[in-house]
């Protein structure tokens, strides 16, 4: 049944929601969903064309529609009706994806392979792009953390738990060397990002 396919693709975009981890591109679901939309336009086409050549058969004295004429009338607008909600259902779940991908490049946190290996190469070259300009635009304000959290903090200091192993940090208040499962009252600002990154636990 038409629409039937967009929406398994929604149902698949409200589910990678809750993941932690952007889901695999669904490339098959998309291209029967491209192929319908085809199809409908096919016979959009179709009923069209007879739609024009019946108003050109009609006479002056014949210009009330018939039943049939209405029926196909109403059969070109529900036509209508699902080629536009297959292409609202696509563009809702590619701009979703593209958010959580948004996300992941403001986030301050290593995309590795393992991160990138369910996107399309559509996808991931916007990544790269987009990582290129988020990068661009924060080197000409070095001075303000553009990565950060947009909530103010409730304490200026907190505790944290090493993870794993980071080195040594230097902060205004010294050195601190983040050995695995230390502990330390900083500053959350000079380890925002460390615990964005996945170094740290704020307790």
């Amino acid at each position: 049944m038409y629409g039937d396919q967009a929406n398994k693709l929604i149902s698949e975009a409200k589910r990678a929601l809750n993941l932690d981890k952007i889901p695999l591109y669904e490339r098959d679901l998309i291209r029967s969903i491209v192929r319908e939309t085809r199809d409908l336009q096919r016979e959009a086409d179709i009923l069209t064309q007879e739609a024009q050549q019946n108003s050109a058969s009609q006479t002056g004295d014949n210009i009330i529609p018939s039943n049939t004429d209405k029926v196909k009338q109403c059969q070109l607008f529900v036509t209508h009706l699902c080629m536009r909600r297959n292409k609202r259902c696509v563009l809702a779940y590619q701009r979703q994806r593209a958010k959580q991908i948004d996300g992941l490049v403001w986030s301050n946190v290593e995309i590795d392979k393992d991160t990138t290996e369910n996107f399309s190469q559509h996808e991931q070259d916007y990544l790269a792009r987009y990582n290129e300009l988020v990068s661009e635009f924060k080197g000409a304000m070095t001075d303000v953390n553009l990565g950060g959290s947009l909530e103010p903090p409730s304490d200026v200091f907190i505790d944290v738990r090493v993870l794993k192993d980071a080195g040594e940090i230097q902060t205004e208040y010294g050195v601190f060397n983040l050995t695995k499962d230390s502990q330390f009252f900083v500053r959350q600002a000079d380890v925002e990002r460390l615990i964005q990154q996945g170094y740290l636990k704020k307790l």
